[in-house]
């Protein structure tokens, strides 16, 4: 669901007209995601832009055994870095992963899955992500329409409260800034 044009942050026409300039390539929809482990590490690792439910909360759809669901939980803050190299521009995007209420969370997760194409679930079939490799392992490449959302199957939103836009283009380059509690107010930056 995405909300009014009138109620989007001024930075989503931006992205939105850099992702256009990707064209098809499967890049315009990949971001990194940056969390911190419980031991106080970073941890980066590319997921798959699906969407925006309202002005500035993004979804992302990963496999709720994977390690970057724990890091949320301990530390909901993250940050996603998204460059995209035909408009030769990176978008920093700070925020805070959201603890739906189940019902919610639950709903929400089932209305994407329905919507994914059978080979595009096939990965929440797959073994526990990161865990040592057996040999008898089964990696069905499609899950079948109809076939109820499987517990690995996880939302993530998070809702942006700052993003940064550094654009790559002329000399010297262009950076801005945008916080959600000051109105989404742009500020100009050094590159």
């Amino acid at each position: 669901m995405t909300s009014a044009p009138s109620q989007l942050p001024p930075w989503r026409p931006l992205l939105k007209a850099a992702q256009r300039k990707e064209g098809r390539s499967p890049m315009s929809r990949w971001l990194q995601l940056a969390t911190v482990a419980s031991d106080g590490s970073p941890r980066v690792r590319t997921l798959v832009f699906r969407g925006w439910r309202e002005g500035s909360t993004l979804e992302l759809f990963t496999d709720a055994r994977s390690t970057k669901v724990e890091d949320l939980a301990g530390e909901p803050r993250a940050e996603l870095c998204w460059l995209l190299p035909k408009a030769r521009c990176q978008f920093r995007l700070r925020g805070v992963a959201l603890k739906l209420a189940p019902e919610t969370q639950q709903e929400r997760e089932q209305a994407h899955w329905m919507q994914l194409r059978p080979e595009g679930r096939a990965l929440w079939g797959w073994p526990a992500p990161g865990q040592p490799l057996e040999a008898t392992a089964h990696f069905p490449s499609a899950i079948l329409d109809g076939t109820p959302t499987p517990d690995s199957f996880a939302l993530l939103s998070l809702e942006i409260h700052q993003v940064e836009l550094l654009e790559l283009t002329g000399s010297p380059h262009r950076r801005r800034r945008w916080i959600a509690n000051n109105g989404w107010q742009v500020t100009d930056l050094n590159p």
